[in-house]
């Protein structure tokens, strides 16, 4: 199973997606690690086992062992944090955000790789989960480290892309049951 797996399964009213999953990811300029880790981490954001099974083996291939677990490490404590951050920033009562979180969060400290790529992965994911407060701080301590604007849309553009795959196959996997 692989991306061309994938893309060949996507049906032909998504055209425009199976190309954009093509070119997004074969045709990006990030570097590998963060490529593939942006892939992994949002494919298990998307919540679609379809998705999830297809790209996996070829993220696993193309990461290190330590970049492979931190991606996943950050899909695992962003779905936690988005969930939080929202609805602190959704509650109209504004005291919530001056309460101690109390949650565990050490590897946003030490991911194991390179804390750029893990921050990229982490504001990959919060895309998907619609954090705009996890949003704001990811992109501005990728800024501050250098990104450029394009190099964070790639993220979110991967982000998307998988996610729209994911709910497209899914909703297709539910109607041919």
């Amino acid at each position: 199973m692989s991306l061309d797996a994938l893309k060949s399964s996507i049906p032909d009213y998504a055209k425009d997606l199976k190309l954009n999953l093509g070119s997004v990811i074969g045709n990006s300029d990030l570097p590998a690690q963060q490529l593939w880790g942006t892939v992994l981490a949002t494919a298990i954001a998307s919540r679609s086992p379809i998705v999830l099974r297809e790209l996996e083996p070829e993220a696993k291939a193309n990461l290190s062992p330590e970049a492979y677990t931190a991606a996943k490490s950050a899909a695992a404590v962003m779905a936690m944090n988005n969930v939080f951050y929202r609805t602190r920033h959704l509650l109209s009562d504004h005291e919530y955000g001056n309460l101690r979180a109390g949650l565990r969060m050490n590897v946003i400290g030490n991911p194991g790789v390179d804390k750029v790529d893990f921050e990229l992965w982490s504001f990959a994911v919060s895309a998907i989960n619609g954090c705009g407060m996890c949003l704001d701080s990811h992109e501005q301590v990728l800024r501050k480290a250098g990104l450029e604007r394009e190099v964070i849309q790639e993220a979110f553009k991967i982000a998307s892309v998988i996610q729209a795959v994911g709910v497209t196959l899914d909703a297709e996997a539910t109607l041919a049951e």
